[in-house]
């Protein structure tokens, strides 16, 4: 199934209202987004986007059913089997028991809580930025399991194994995509305000 950008805004917003689950599911499509094209996906680049726009829809609302109650969700908007296989597979091992098999798959679970990490990083910077940060600063923030604790390193690990990636390069890669979209990352999000 294909499902739009604005489709996939249009069924977050009905289940999400918070300013910081929007910026989280907007910032994850944009990941996503660069991931594909960065990967050689570039047809899929909406798709993914889709994908990780939707990733935490049901959490709002359902934190203790997230990937479990966004089934339900998803599918009351009609969308499509593999897509909900995907979205679920990003909670592996904490709330699912969909492991990641495909490339979008492995990447959007390796990049979910890692953009939380970026975020805070570009809070506590003078700039409130991403766009001046170097990953020798992300790397010491990465490492200082105190900062951002909520954000599972050992998710983010995994999730670079999985791929293959040195963690160095699945770092990189998030904040260049992080980077790149951050300016429509706050005008889409001001958009929703």
């Amino acid at each position: 199934m294909t499902i739009s950008h604005d489709e996939a805004i249009q069924i977050l917003r009905k289940y999400n209202k918070e300013i910081f689950h929007l910026e989280h599911a907007i910032t994850v499509g944009k990941v996503m987004k660069w991931m594909a094209s960065d990967t050689g996906h570039k047809e899929k680049e909406s798709y993914w986007e889709a994908v990780g726009i939707l990733h935490d829809i049901d959490f709002e609302l359902y934190p203790n059913e997230h990937c479990k109650k966004c089934i339900d969700l998803l599918k009351e908007n009609n969308i499509d089997d593999e897509t909900i296989h995907s979205i679920c597979s990003h909670g592996y091992g904490i709330c699912s028991d969909i492991e990641p098999k495909s490339e979008m798959e492995k990447i959007l679970y390796a990049v979910d809580e890692l953009t939380g990490i970026i975020f805070a990083s570009a809070k506590m910077r003078p700039s409130k930025s991403c766009e001046d940060m170097e990953l020798s600063s992300l790397k010491k923030k990465f490492k200082d399991k105190k900062f951002a604790a909520g954000c599972s390193r050992d998710i983010i690990n995994n999730g670079a194994k999985n791929l293959a990636w040195d963690i160095d390069v699945l770092l990189q890669k998030t904040l260049d995509a992080m980077k790149y979209y951050e300016k429509d990352i706050k005008n889409e999000v001001n958009s929703l305000l």
